[in-house]
């Protein structure tokens, strides 16, 4: 006899919630796949399943496919090839005319069929909730008796709201959420339960997204808690009052009325294909380049020891700065996660709360804060830093205040005018002079220290720094990783940021791997690690000889100038003619980068780097930089395979020489981390391209920022979760992102591949479901490539490999 408990509400509605992604807040945007609920399903099964729940689109447009032909982006003859294996022989332009049928079908048949009155006012009145309720630290007048709970406050307060109707259950609200859920859903049978949340989750994905991620961690979910069964008994308690029928909707049907040769399904497969074939056009020109280059590589003697080393985060943006630092000098660069393997939680000095310093798919394991070493700078900084504070706190106070908000207009309104005409005539030069009072206020970098050593006093589990044996242990990783062993006089770890102005998705330009947040702070620790000799010591126990007159420093990409700031402090003076030579070089290089991004941008000036800054600083700029736009590649292998190649800033690049890693721990952390989340990249700028108004976040001119957590478009309504229209297109139907599935290469044997595929289920499950793709360069193989197909199998590009004695049976090497 079972003992196994039956499920209860709360059961229910977990598992009703994977189907909606986490959001994160604005302010520190993390890219996530939108659909990262449903990556256990094949992709196609996927985003069939969020149409009928979110009702976006999951692949491009007829109208994208056709662009991409007319431009060459989808190889003629792949295309011909991927069609008829779907079973399709007609001439593309006739089959794109059939999606285009299709789509246009599915539009007629759901243009009316829209929310219920009953869902519509229900959503109006749950959006202007929970904005109040989860703002975080922007409201004047803050929503009242928020600590209690979003449940208990809708509750205690919800009766004087003229919105909400006083009919129902919603006029008396019973003591706990599971009894009102219980309650209204009292004539739905149990077994539809799941559905009825699903529905309702996915009414509102963004606000829902941003519940589940509240309700995981931060101090905001603890100050002023909200849980997902919390906000379903409020929706469903409204609807309840609103008498909306609550019974789920069944599966969708064809669209009515449409032909066999229109159906959504034939859609779909025609769709499926034109995609694949893009992406394999794509993917088999790169592979092809790093195979060359593989082969090139291998007959190469090795160079001598590089002026300089410096470490970039894998991001796309890096791949352009490197090529033209390469080209300033005898420079070697490397790439490497943007947290620079420490996965730690970072309070700035003077910050009011910390932040997660790491990609969300791990958990902090260290507290570093920064504290003062120089009383003398570090009072400078205050002063100059509290007259500007309270300066502007006066200013803020001086506008909310009822009592002086007039007055304060009617004088300051010219100063106001004047101000306004600057920052909207010459950005650069207000730019310049901000940049300017900056720099009257010394960086914390310059008077602070780090808490490396570990110390007595951390909470909830969290140690403040970190052991000896942990620095060893990140300092012989990341040197591992990347393959390093020859070390220059200057190792440089450059972590990146953005600079914008008025810009609500910043932060979506920082480092992804820190979550959303400057990578500066992660290259400092690593450096520091990395600087200490009694970790020296340490790796020279374990074969890694780190020569006594290397040292150690980070800096910051700034990526939207290509300014590289260098913090330097702790550079000795043995060491000054390598730094002014590093710093003369740096700049060469930016001029260099600069003048590519700005072509890229279709903008024409005189100074790409003065234009640059123009975009950092112009508050109307809706396009300060493309961010990682164009993403579509991923490439894992030493340097050498790449550094005389352009790949037009379209491809993360992580440095790995299988040579080093003979067991494959390193490849492993690579294809289970840095590849899992530029997946989540790659998946993010694919769906707010696919369909922006779902998926993305829609035009910057008409977003408004809501509660420092969001954004929405006009004056109301769900968070918008993804990417906004200017990310992703130059133009009015202008696409500059390919929206394309990531395409990882890795150069390694190909049975160490499998290994690590075969030894994490999560990765081969994400390949066999196609949420991308991977390839391997084996260079104990001729340096072949192989394609991965799905369990483990892959298909070679030459027959000569299915004959290979050696091969595993396991890896299953079919030719073509």
């Amino acid at each position: 006899m079972s003992t196994e408990r039956p499920p209860d509400v709360e059961d229910r509605i977990d598992a009703a919630a994977t189907a909606v992604g986490p959001l994160w807040p604005i302010h520190s945007f993390v890219t996530a796949n939108p659909l990262s609920g449903f990556e256990h399903r094949p992709f196609a099964e996927a985003v069939e399943r969020a149409e009928d729940l979110f009702g976006g689109r999951g692949y491009p447009s007829a109208e994208t496919f056709r662009t991409a032909l007319e431009r060459g982006q989808i190889d003629p003859e792949i295309l011909e090839e991927t069609l008829a294996a779907a079973g399709y022989a007609d001439d593309p332009e006739a089959l794109l005319d059939r999606v285009a049928d299709a789509t246009d079908a599915g539009s007629d048949a759901g243009s009316g069929a829209g929310g219920s009155g009953a869902t519509d006012r229900t959503d109006r009145v749950l959006c202007k909730w929970l904005s109040a309720f989860l703002a975080e630290g922007s409201a004047h007048w803050p929503m009242p008796d928020r600590d209690a709970g979003f449940y208990n406050a809708f509750r205690e307060m919800s009766r004087h709201d003229a919105e909400i109707p006083d009919d129902g259950i919603v006029a008396d609200l019973p003591e706990t959420p599971t009894e009102a859920i219980e309650t209204v859903l009292e004539p739905v049978s149990e077994s539809r339960w799941v559905r009825v949340f699903e529905e309702q989750l996915a009414a509102l994905p963004g606000w829902t997204g941003f519940i589940k991620r509240r309700a995981e961690d931060g101090p905001w979910g603890s100050a002023h808690p909200i849980t997902l069964t919390g906000y379903l008994a409020v929706r469903l308690a409204v609807l309840d009052g609103f008498d909306a029928d609550l019974d789920p909707s069944g599966e969708p049907g064809p669209a009515p009325d449409s032909d066999p040769g229109t159906t959504p399904d034939a859609a779909t497969e025609i769709a499926e294909a034109f995609l694949s074939a893009w992406e394999a056009s794509y993917r088999t020109e790169l592979v092809e380049r790093v195979a060359a280059e593989s082969r090139s590589h291998a007959e190469r003697e090795p160079s001598g020891r590089p002026d300089a080393q410096l470490v970039f985060c894998i991001d796309t943006r890096s791949e352009v700065i490197r090529r033209h630092i390469e080209a300033a000098g005898e420079y070697e660069t490397h790439g490497y996660a943007g947290f620079f393997g420490v996965p730690m939680e970072y309070r700035g000095y003077g910050a009011e709360v910390s932040v997660d310093a790491c990609p969300p798919i791990l958990d902090p394991q260290h507290r570093i804060a920064e504290t003062p070493t120089d009383e003398g700078v570090r009072r400078t900084h205050d002063r100059r830093r509290g007259l500007r504070e309270a300066a502007g706190e006066a200013i803020e106070t001086l506008k909310a205040n009822a009592a002086t908000a007039y007055g304060y207009i009617e004088t300051a309104g010219s100063g106001y005018g004047l101000a306004l005409a600057a920052r909207t005539l010459v950005p650069g030069r207000v730019r310049d002079l901000l940049a300017a009072a900056d720099d009257a206020v010394p960086d914390t970098h310059e008077f602070c220290e780090q808490t490396i050593d570990r110390a007595d006093g951390g909470t909830d589990g969290l140690p403040i720094g970190l052991t000896l044996e942990q620095r060893v242990e990140y300092a012989a990783t990341a040197f591992a990783l990347m393959g390093i062993e020859e070390f220059g006089r200057l190792v440089v770890f450059a972590g990146h940021a953005s600079e914008t102005t008025n810009n609500p998705y910043d932060s979506s330009l920082d480092c992804g791997a820190c979550a959303g947040n400057p990578g500066g702070p992660n290259a400092r620790v690593l450096a520091a690690i990395c600087d200490d000799e009694a970790v020296r010591e340490e790796l020279r126990a374990r074969g890694i000889d780190v020569p006594h007159d290397t040292v150690f420093l980070a800096g910051q990409h700034n990526t939207t100038t290509d300014e590289i700031e260098l913090y330097d402090n702790r550079v000795p003076e043995s060491h000054a003619a390598d730094l002014e030579g590093l710093r003369a070089d740096l700049e060469t290089a930016r001029r260099g980068a600069a003048s590519e991004r700005v072509a890229d941008m279709g903008a024409g000036a005189a100074s790409a780097v003065r234009e640059t800054e123009r975009r950092a600083g112009d508050w109307a700029e809706t396009r300060p930089e493309w961010g990682l736009a164009g993403n579509a590649g991923f490439v894992v292998g030493p340097r050498a395979l790449t550094a005389d190649l352009d790949l037009d800033g379209r491809s993360f690049l992580h440095s790995y020489d299988h040579a080093t890693d003979p067991d494959g721990d390193a490849l492993e952390a690579i294809l289970t981390g840095p590849m899992v989340v530029t997946q989540w990249i790659n998946a993010q700028y694919y769906f707010s391209t696919v369909d922006n108004s779902v998926y993305g976040s829609g035009s910057k001119v008409t977003q408004n920022p809501v509660g420092n957590v969001g954004v929405y478009q006009g004056n109301g309504g769900d968070l918008m979760g993804g990417l906004p229209l200017q990310s992703l297109t130059s133009g009015a139907d202008e696409l500059h992102h390919q929206p394309l599935r990531l395409s990882t290469v890795v150069h390694a044997p190909l049975d160490r591949v499998t290994d690590v595929l075969a030894a994490n289920d999560g990765v081969a499950e994400l390949l066999d479901n196609d949420w991308l793709s991977l390839t391997v360069v084996d260079p104990t193989r001729e340096h072949r490539a192989f394609h991965y197909d799905e369990d483990l199998r892959w298909t070679p590009d030459s027959p000569v490999i299915a004959a290979d004695p050696t091969a595993r049976e396991r890896s299953a090497v079919a030719d073509d």
